[in-house]
Parts: C-alpha cells; structure tokens; sequence
C-alpha cells in the first residue's frame, strides 16, 4: 500500500496580513510551501506529492517547486486547482487520485512546515492501521462555553478533548467515498476531513500529534518561525557575482546607460538596446546564483530580443536570484568611457535600477572613470561596465 501526500495550499490566508498567501511567504529565505513540500518529498515513506493550489498561483507554485532538490520533485504530480473552500480543494485532490489503487492519503496544511520525519512514520502507520486517524495534542488550557452575551455558561473538562493537526490519514478510497457523498449532498461545512469521515460513519482514531507542527495563520506564527529557524541555525550566506559589458559605438544621437536614454554624438552597435551599465549587473546577479549568464537567458540569436529594452534582463535575473531565496543586498557599477559624462546622470540611473531590481536606492551605486584615453574607450571606439552584486542566500545543508 503506498503512501500519498495531499498537500492543500489553495487558501488566501487572509489572517496573515497584507501581501503574498501564507503559503508563498518566505522563512529564511525560502517559502513556506517548499518547505512543506520538502519535508514529505524527503520522507522514504511517501510515494507520490500532489499539491491543491488556487488557480492564480500557478507562478507562485512553480517557483517554490524551483526551490527543491531535483531529487525531491521527482515525486511531485501535477497540482490540481483548489476551490473556494478547503473541503473542495481536497475533494478535487482526491478524485484527481481516483486510479491510485489501494492507498494511504495523508492530507496536510502547506501552512505547516515544520511537520516531522517522525509524526509523518506516525500518521502512515495509523492510516494503514485504522484507515481513518488523526494527529491530536492533548488541551491543557483551561476551556470554557460562553453563551452568546459573552457569559461562561461551564467549564468543560480537558481530560478526553485533544487539539487536532494534520496531516491526517485516511485510505483513499474511504476519502475519495466520503467526499463525493458530502458533494452530492450538498453538505460543504466540514472543517477538516476527520469532521467529513465522522459525518460519513467512520470511526476515527486519534494519534500522537507534534507540538511544534504548528500552523501559521498570523503575524506573530511568522515572527516565531524565523526565531526557531535562525535558532537550529537555518542562516543566510552571503555570495558575490561580477559582471563585465562592452559595446562598440556607431552612429547614432543617443545611447542607452542604466535605464537611461542619454542624447550623445553616437550610438551602440547592439542586438538589444546596448545598455552596458544594466548588461553588467544582469550578469552580476546571474552569477550570484550560478545561473549562466546574459547570453543564456536571452541568446543573440533570438529575433524577440532585437532592441530589446535591457530593463527586460535585469529584472529577470532579480527574479531569479528571489525565487531562490536570495534577498539583493546590493549593486555596484563601474562605467568605462571617455564621454558621455556620466555624474549628471547618476541619481537618476540609480534610482532607475533601484525601481527595476526593487531594492532602495541607497543600495545601488554607480561610478565612473576614463581609462586616461588608452584602449578603445581612451580612443572612444566604445564603452564599457563592470559592476558587482551581493546577495544573501539560505545556507543549504
């Protein structure tokens, strides 16, 4: 019987606050869901890895599964797309299972990234065992029913409630049963799938659960999780790329430097718009994350790139170095010619390059030096950038 992992990401995760869903967030560096997914993709136990995420975050998804070893997404299937409530993202996960064959199911919350290799062991033996279980703690605040005007109406004993996470296990057919039920019959309330295979005439088995598989749902869940990463010493490194362009002038009554569209006597002989200064960086960034270079990317050879705007490249590789988990501490820029005359221009290249790289102006710098008229810029053939990027990235084990 093999194991199969639902992870249900199709929230919106409101309660977090303004900005990406929870999932998508980033915890010293990396994103909540790759972490989740990392941590069943590594368990030997687990077969497969099938991923209910909402139809807008294709991109966002993608760029978490970039995160994992090669060896990881091997067991990844294609996601299915979630619907408005947990209980339909599951159920279209599950029929999406439907020719698996005989199989343990275990449906976790992506918001859950610090599941353990041993609740994991857990869960599979109680799925097999019982087919229907979940991972419970026991409560040991004191729990109260209030009445509607807010007045304690008893104190409840604590002693048989437990508090329930996931992932919870199930065999696939009984789940895949229970919920096509549920939607035929129009009952859509259920919170989690332990509440859908009671209401179905399961008997539901508890086991033990984790206390530090905790879920995060608000600002604070966050602020801890990276305290406890930072603390079994998840850090970040940081890595240095340089980059180096060149192009040869030619006629023409403007060049384009940093972003910038600078009036000059000549232009550039270029397949792109022969921005030297974006052209450096580009592969500065690239090479922080040993990711090729400029050519690789976007290959002269390639017709779509014909004077094409360099802003396209830079931002590209920015991307690249983000969906790693790399955060661009900052640019450096160096420009070699003997004009034009760079130093009216450099606020506003900088603040050019900070609106493409999306990082605060005071972390770009831009210089510039002639070469005391010797070599092809001395003699204005052409000009030339050099520039360096740092960035911090997660520290792999």
């Amino acid at each position: 019987m093999e194991t199969i992992a639902i992870v249900v990401a199709a929230g919106r995760g409101s309660r977090a606050g303004e900005g990406l869903p929870k999932q998508y967030r980033r915890l010293a560096g990396r994103t909540v869901l790759a972490r989740t997914l990392e941590a069943f993709a590594d368990h030997p136990g687990v077969t497969r890895i099938l991923c209910a995420i909402h139809p807008d975050d294709r991109e966002l998804y993608d760029a978490s599964v970039r995160e994992l070893a090669s060896s990881s997404r091997t067991k990844l299937l294609e996601p299915v797309y979630g619907g408005a409530t947990r209980q339909i993202s599951v159920h279209r996960a599950v029929a999406g299972l439907a020719g698996a064959g005989e199989a343990v199911c275990l449906v976790h919350d992506a918001a859950r990234p610090f599941v353990k290799p041993s609740l994991i062991d857990r869960a599979i033996e109680a799925g097999r065992r019982y087919g229907a279980a979940l991972p419970g703690l026991p409560v040991t605040d004191t729990v109260k029913r209030i009445e509607q005007s807010g007045a304690v109406a008893e104190t409840l004993d604590r002693t048989p409630l437990r508090s329930v996470q996931t992932p919870q296990a199930f065999h696939l057919a009984s789940l895949l049963e229970a919920h096509a039920r549920a939607s035929a019959e129009g009952r859509d309330a259920f919170t989690d799938d332990g509440q859908l295979m009671e209401w179905a005439g399961a008997t539901v088995h508890l086991f033990d659960g984790d206390g530090g598989n905790v879920k995060l749902t608000n600002p604070p869940d966050f602020e801890e999780a990276e305290r406890r990463l930072a603390g079994r010493g998840e850090n970040m490194i940081t890595r240095v790329g340089t980059g180096f362009d060149v192009h040869t002038f030619t006629e023409g009554d403007h060049i384009w430097l940093g972003g910038l569209k600078i009036p000059h006597s000549k232009g550039v002989l270029a397949h792109s718009d022969g921005d030297v200064v974006l052209h450096a960086l580009t592969d500065a960034l690239l090479g922080t994350i040993a990711c090729g270079d400029i050519g690789t990317h976007f290959p002269p050879s390639d017709p779509q790139w014909k004077g094409a705007s360099s802003d396209l490249f830079l931002e590209h590789a920015a991307k690249e170095v983000r969906e790693r988990g790399g955060k661009i501490d900052h640019l450096d820029v160096t420009v070699l010619c003997e004009r034009p005359r760079i130093g009216a221009h450099r606020d506003a290249m900088r603040e050019r390059i900070a609106a493409i790289v999306g990082i605060p102006v005071e972390n770009v710098s831009i210089k510039a030096t002639t070469t005391e008229k010797m070599g092809f810029t001395g003699r204005e053939e052409g000009l030339a950038a050099q520039a360096a990027a740092s960035v911090r990235m997660p520290e792999r084990p």
